[in-house]
């Protein structure tokens, strides 16, 4: 077993640092008020004991507590009075200089916690370190100057999320849809460089990957770009090489008919299709953004987008030259092919490519491949999105979190250029355990939480108001979202709808079978779910007709956080069965992992709770290896396009550097009840000699997880 120290870094237990503690704090008081030796030995014991039963490596607050616990129940309060009070004196000394400790431990790569923060961060690396360091500092700033004290003491309760707090003393947004075309076709600036119209669809490519570096450089969250606004490039190009192609063969001498032109030239776009997704795919993971890892970016692939025709034509091209490359992965350090992170790929369900026959079916087949070997693309149902988003079908700002509908005055949907203001979320679970299972105290403890999400969501907004459009001119001055002037703010974007601004929530499933005594899955208990979800969202409805601010109710992808809930339940209401007894929540409305189900019915009982998520949602099946069933997958595409509107298979795809094994790397406990990664076939568990590929939370993660997150995808049963 092991305990986690205040830097973060796991250590052995050893029960004598508790004998010791309680022998020093007993020496402290007159001996008529002191333990017995065998006091002493039966509060060790029975610590150890305690700490045993956890199944998880408590941390030292943990053990200190329990300690003092057992203590009490000595009836030597004397002793207990003077260890409490050396406690208070030690954490004041830590207080005051937290923050440098903290970042000592950064540079030192000994911070357990941030090793395994973010899935997609390599700790070890100065990039990262620096803005990890940088991150430490602002939510010092955030906590002690920026926020009123409950939210804080909220937030660290585990009673609310405040996220990114690592990037809230700077003026950044979360995420957004980068207005791609408005760059390529009316030019840009990047970096103090103009950069005028693309005359080739290669340089349109090496634009966008240049313009999504800088983008992930101004903001915190994910973006998305959308293929069709690259498509017309095409054309660009095909018309450049049949000039070039003609005046070769007129040079040569030879026939420079029409028809022998074209066939020509269309060899040489398809070089150049080839060549550009191949620019987008490496260079969106080779690139380092200024925050230590690449671009989280977004691939939108829409066919309906386009208008039929050539363009319609081109764009399928660029597509199933992007399925291709993302099939074959990307090589490791070693020279084989792995699974990368990024870039994300949605793919869109529509009538011209979901059934056997139609126009597109081929590349709906392809993007099934894609999906057993490499995890994505995921899926939106264009069908089931325009039934809930007034007609209109658009990406998802990186992983789930969606724009509302906004219209110009000239009444056209907008959706490219638009970004969210940011995320607060609020856990479920803790206010149903804090109600004592008393209906009517919940509703009256979550109101008041949700006044308190409110307040801690308008000192987001407030943090952004009066932010010049100069700290990030790609952003505000250069097309990727506004045309603002130097010096102009970016208020005008606040209000109206034209960018949304999101209350999280988490843990629905534990939060339901707290107060009913069954998961909401049970018909009994579903109605009781639902009536959660439309007061959450009566409630962003309410705070948008107040403030003309677009607040949209979001089912938050926990990542590290869901460690954090789970350990702040179990301090606070101790071990519940089936719903605090796990080191993970189980994010926004989905079904537990553990829940046996089979696909098809888990997301069309999903498909309901999807429809109360406007400002983010998707949902997931898990399955086993499928690349030798692509009928089966087919079967839940066609399935999502029918019921859902935003959903995606998790698979498996991992490799052994040490014996090459490309089967799914397992998960086991170690000799100190830790979980880690195992290779089944030559017994490997350096994590550094292995590529693990898992979808976290919406999005692949490849730089491992904490020991909640693990633990959750461990216990993740199969959904067909």
């Amino acid at each position: 077993m092991n305990i986690i120290k205040r830097s973060g870094m796991e250590t052995p237990f050893d029960a004598i640092k508790i004998k010791e503690a309680v022998t020093k704090a007993n020496a402290t008081v007159h001996e008529a008020d002191r333990l017995s030796e065998a006091q002493i030995k039966a509060v060790t014991e029975q610590v150890t004991e305690l700490c045993i039963q956890m199944k998880r490596s408590p941390s030292v607050e943990e053990i200190q507590d329990l300690v003092e616990e057992e203590i009490m129940k000595q009836d030597a309060y004397k002793v207990a009075s003077n260890y409490i009070t050396y406690r208070y004196k030690r954490e004041l000394i830590r207080k005051s200089n937290s923050t440098d400790k903290q970042i000592l431990s950064l540079l030192e790569c000994n911070n357990e916690e941030v090793l395994q923060e973010n899935s997609n961060k390599n700790p070890v690396v100065n990039s990262v370190q620096r803005d990890y360091m940088a991150g430490e500092v602002s939510k010092d700033i955030t906590k002690r100057f920026l926020l009123p004290q409950d939210i804080v003491e909220a937030h660290e309760k585990g009673i609310i999320h405040f996220h990114d707090a690592d990037y809230f003393a700077q003026h950044m947004h979360n995420c957004c849809l980068v207005n791609l075309e408005d760059m390529l076709q009316n030019g840009t600036i990047i970096s103090e460089t103009m950069i005028e119209r693309p005359h080739s669809f290669s340089t349109a490519c090496n634009i966008a990957t240049q313009a999504i570096a800088q983008i992930a450089s101004s903001q915190y969250g994910g973006q998305s770009i959308t293929l069709s606004h690259i498509a017309p490039f095409v054309q660009v190009s095909r018309e450049k090489f049949r000039r070039e192609v003609r005046q070769e063969l007129e040079a040569q001498n030879l026939p420079a008919n029409d028809e022998t032109v074209a066939s020509m030239a269309e060899m040489r776009v398809k070089r150049e299709i080839v060549q550009g997704v191949q620019m987008i795919q490496y260079q969106v993971i080779t690139l380092m953004t200024t925050n230590g890892q690449a671009p989280f970016v977004t691939v939108f692939m829409y066919l309906n987008e386009v208008p039929e025709g050539q363009t319609r034509d081109d764009l399928a091209l660029i597509i199933e030259e992007m399925l291709r490359q993302r099939i074959q992965g990307v090589k490791n350090e070693a020279g084989v092919y792995i699974t990368p992170a990024f870039p994300k790929l949605i793919y869109v369900l529509e009538e011209d490519n979901i059934r056997e026959g139609s126009r597109y079916w081929e590349l709906t087949k392809l993007a099934a491949k894609c999906t057993a070997r490499r995890l994505v693309p995921d899926y939106i149902s264009e069908k089931i999105m325009k039934e809930l988003k007034d007609g209109n079908c658009y990406p998802c700002m990186g992983c789930r979190s969606f724009l509302t509908v906004y219209r110009e005055p000239d009444g056209q949907p907008k959706f490219y250029g638009r970004f969210n203001q940011g995320v607060v979320t609020i856990n479920l679970v803790d206010a149903a355990c804090s109600s004592g299972q008393d209906m009517d105290k919940f509703w009256e403890i979550l109101e008041e939480r949700l006044n308190l999400c409110h307040r801690a969501l308008m000192c987001r907004h407030n943090r952004l108001k009066g932010t010049p459009s100069d700290v990030a001119p790609i952003l505000w001055q250069n097309g990727a979202l506004a045309r603002l002037k130097k010096g102009e703010t970016i208020d005008s974007l606040l209000y109206g709808g034209y960018s949304t601004i999101s209350l999280g929530y988490a843990g629905l499933c534990e939060c339901v079978r707290y107060m009913t005594g069954c998961s909401h899955t049970n018909p009994e208990a579903t109605p009781f779910a639902l009536e959660i979800m439309n007061h959450l969202n009566d409630s962003c409805k309410k705070w948008a007709a107040e403030s003309n601010i677009a607040f949209s109710l979001y089912g938050t992808p926990l990542e590290s956080t869901t460690y954090k809930f789970a350990k702040c339940l179990q301090d606070r209401f101790g071990v519940i069965p089936g719903v605090t007894d796990k080191n993970y929540i189980t994010n926004s409305y989905h079904i537990h992992v553990t829940e046996p189900i089979n696909a098809f019915d888990k997301l069309t009982f999903e498909a309901q709770f999807q429809k109360l998520s406007p400002g983010g949602a998707i949902s997931y099946v898990e399955v086993p290896n499928m690349q030798d069933n692509i009928e089966a997958v087919l079967a839940v595409m066609q399935h999502i396009y029918d019921h859902i509107m935003y959903a995606e298979l998790n698979t498996k795809s991992d490799y052994c550097q040490c014996c090459g094994y490309d089967g799914e790397i397992r998960i086991i406990e170690d000799d100190h009840n830790k979980l880690i990664w195992e290779c089944p076939k030559c017994g490997n568990r350096d994590q550094e000699k292995m590529n693990v590929a898992r979808r976290t939370c919406g999005y692949i993660g490849t730089q491992f997880w904490n020991q909640g997150r693990t633990q959750e995808i461990r216990e993740r049963v199969l959904h067909l």
